[in-house]
Order: C-alpha cells, then structure tokens, then sequence
C-alpha cells in the first residue's frame, strides 16, 4: 500500500493518540506542565474550535455530507474509503499500525510528528535532546519547509494515495481546499513559545513560516501539475487546479452580459479560458520582491510564462509548471536560510497592497489569501512589539471589511474587497 508522504519514516510503528495521552506527558486537564504544557491532547479534541478540527476529521466522513460524497463517486462506505482516509485519518499501513493505533481517532498526533515507535519510550527522558528525537523519527515541525510539507500534504494534496482532492470530488460536495501556514499553525498550536522551547527549537519567525509556506504552496501546486497523471481527468484537465469561479457564476442569456471573471493583467491566456488559481503565486511574487529581490524578476517572468503557457497545450503548461516549480523552491530555500528583521512584515504588505499586485486580486481564493497575510502580518507585528494592540485594534476595522468581502464566493465583492485592503495596508505601513 502506498501511504501518505509525511509517514515515510522506515518501518517505524503508529501507537495511536492513546500512547500519547498519559497524565504526566500530553493528557493533562490543564496546561501547566514543567516543560510543554502537557494539555495537548485536551487541546486536540475541543469539540468546538479550530484546534480540534483534526480530531473530527474522521467523523467528517461519516457525517450525510461524508457520505453523499461517497456514494457519488462510487466509493463505498467513506470511512472505510482510501481515497478519504489519507486525509482524514491517520493512514498507516496495516502493518505498522500498534496495538493502541485507531483509525477513527483521525488525524491523530503522529500524522504531523511522524510514527512514535522508534522514539515514543526515549524522547522525554534523559538525556534525550530534540536533536536525538528528531534522529529517531521525529518530525521537525519547528522547521518551516518541513512543516509546510507535511501539512501541504493534505491542505493541498500530494502523490501518495488518498491524498489528491479532485474535481470530481468537488463537483460531489468536496469543500475548496485553502491554506496558508502561518494563520493554520496559530490555530493549530498547542505549545507556549517560552524560554524552554526556544532553548530547544529557536524561536519561530510569523514572517519566515508565512513566507516559506506561500513558496511551498506554489512548488506544490506547480509540482503536481507538472505530472500528466495528476495534470489531467480523462480527457479533460484536471479542474481541481484551476479557479473554480471563473466558470461557476450565474448563466443568463439577457441582453447585457455579465462576464463570470475580471481580466487579470499577470495573466496572459486566451479570453474565455479557465485560470490557473494563483493566489499562492500572487502572495510569492510580493515575498519575492520584498525579501529576495535578487530573484523576483525571475519568479515573475516564469510566473507569466506559466500562464502562457496555457495557451498553448498540455506539453507546454507542464514544461512551464516544472519551471515555475524549481524558482517556487528555490525562494523557499532563501526564504528559509535567510535572516529577518523588524522592517521585513512592513515592507512585504507594502507590495501586498501596491498598485501592480493589488490588481491582480480578481478572484475569490486569491483575494481570500491576500487578506489571511495582512492578518497574519499584522499579527506578527503586534506579538514582535512594532504595533500596538490599541493600534491594531483601529485597523482591524479594515481588514473586516475586506474579511467581508470574501465571506463567501457568491458574493465576493472584488472592487470593495481592493479597496479595503488597501486602506488597512496603509494604515499598518504609516506605522512603520
């Protein structure tokens, strides 16, 4: 069987979230641990909020939307379906799954920190060290590229089994998958950022792991493309990769016709063809131009020939995709390797909101995107002590606003969406 990429880890064993939840290592009621909080697994199955939402991914399946899914593409039950499991569950192989290992837990702790069995027992105790973990399997999530690859494994898909949302399966009832790092982990995080963690895993950059994750994003999306057996369904191409409303809108043979799309000016495709979505490719090219600037020509030359591209056949855009792929890498590289300062988050929302990239936000996704990085951004700022809380507060009026506009793809609001935007970029950069 094949299995997800972030399980590739030798013959290690998954022992299941139970292995985990002793009281004295992750299942404390209360999060005041000499170490790490050691409510983690508490936090990992609030019923209600976002840092749940792991724990409840396999009921999605079994839930009447779950499962309507299923039988549409003929799959059988959906919680016994692979083609779901690999994102909705802890997907190990039978043959490493321990004797405390179940599949209905869902996406359980060793989905991101990797199989426990080689380093379960010794990691807590001395003289274990973060390093000699990590060596025996751990996942070094603390390490921007790594985690956005596990994570981009499911939030946008990867080549392993179960792990490729398509078209067909949203056309079934399959929600649009969206992502980005930074804002995911803040919702996921279920450790403090205190002196003992930062002794043993350096502190976290908002700005690097934001950055790192939009070059991920766009390496992954390009990656994929690239390959014809992802690249294509039957004799049409893959949809899953394209932007979804282009076509979606209301039809209507009136007089006065109302175009489904705005023409994006980065974009040089035939009228009338669907767009790559390029959100994550929007948000790269103002990383590029704000944090590498020796690279940003490039990315963005190869970014318009990959639209181009598209005009002229399958060989091309797939020639042109891995192109696009190898740049998307190598500004992760320097994303990730290089140092960060105070004025870094500033200067990156400026190019966010200028002229030339805030016209390009002609789309819902790319729009929807835009605004998670001013969030995060802004965020990041306040945490940092550049901005303050009561500062924040004033602007946060705006960025609602363009949350608003975006508030769902039916009523995605373009015109007010740049605007509000801008007005909020405007105020954090007379901050700086």
């Amino acid at each position: 069987m094949v299995y997800p990429s972030a399980f590739a880890n030798g013959n290690a064993t998954f022992e299941g979230v139970a292995s985990c939840a002793g009281s004295t290592c992750h299942g404390r009621a209360e999060g005041n641990g000499a170490v790490v909080r050691q409510d983690e697994i508490a936090t990992w199955q609030n019923p209600s909020s976002q840092s749940g939402a792991h724990s409840r991914a396999y009921a999605a399946l079994a839930s009447r939307r779950g499962q309507q899914i299923a039988d549409s593409l003929g799959l059988g039950r959906a919680t016994q379906a692979p083609a779901c499991l690999g994102c909705h569950a802890t997907f190990a192989p039978a043959s490493q799954r321990g004797d405390r290992f179940v599949l209905s837990e869902g996406v359980g702790c060793e989905s991101c920190h990797g199989p426990s069995g080689k380093w379960l027992a010794e990691h807590y105790a001395r003289p274990a060290t973060h390093a000699s973990n990590v060596a025996a399997g751990l996942v070094p999530l603390e390490k921007p590229q790594v985690r956005a690859k596990v994570c981009l494994d499911c939030h946008y898909g990867s080549t392993s089994r179960g792990q490729f949302v398509t078209h067909s399966m949203m056309a079934a009832g399959h929600p649009r998958i969206s992502f980005e790092l930074d804002l995911f982990s803040a919702l996921q995080q279920h450790h403090d950022v205190d002196g003992d963690y930062i002794d043993r895993k350096g502190r976290p950059d908002a700005v690097r792991f934001w950055a790192v994750g939009q070059a991920e994003a766009v390496r992954r999306a390009t990656g994929l493309f690239a390959q014809p057996r992802f690249a294509f369904e039957g004799a049409f191409p893959q949809f899953y990769f394209y932007d979804c409303h282009s076509c979606h809108r209301t039809i209507t043979d009136a007089a006065q016709r109302k175009l489904t799309f705005e023409t994006n000016p980065a974009r040089p495709i035939p009228f009338g063809n669907p767009p790559f979505n390029d959100e994550n490719i929007i948000m790269l090219s103002a990383v590029a131009g704000a944090l590498v600037p020796a690279q940003a020509e490039a990315f963005r030359n190869s970014s318009r020939g990959f639209h181009e591209a598209m005009g002229e056949g399958p060989e091309a855009a797939q020639q042109a995709a891995k192109r696009l792929s190898a740049r998307a890498g190598a500004l992760s590289d320097a994303l990730g390797a290089r140092a960060y300062g105070n004025a870094d988050a500033f200067r990156v929302i400026r190019l966010i909101a200028d002229e030339a990239t805030a016209a390009r936000f002609t789309d819902y996704a790319g729009s929807v995107q835009a605004v998670m990085a001013i969030d995060t951004l802004l965020n990041a700022l306040v945490k940092d002590g550049r901005v303050t809380m009561a500062a924040a507060a004033g602007i946060r009026a705006d960025i609602n606003r363009a949350y608003r506009a975006v508030s769902g793809p039916n009523s995605y609001r373009p015109a007010e969406f740049r605007a509000a935007i801008r007005t909020a970029a405007n105020a954090i950069g007379r901050l700086g």
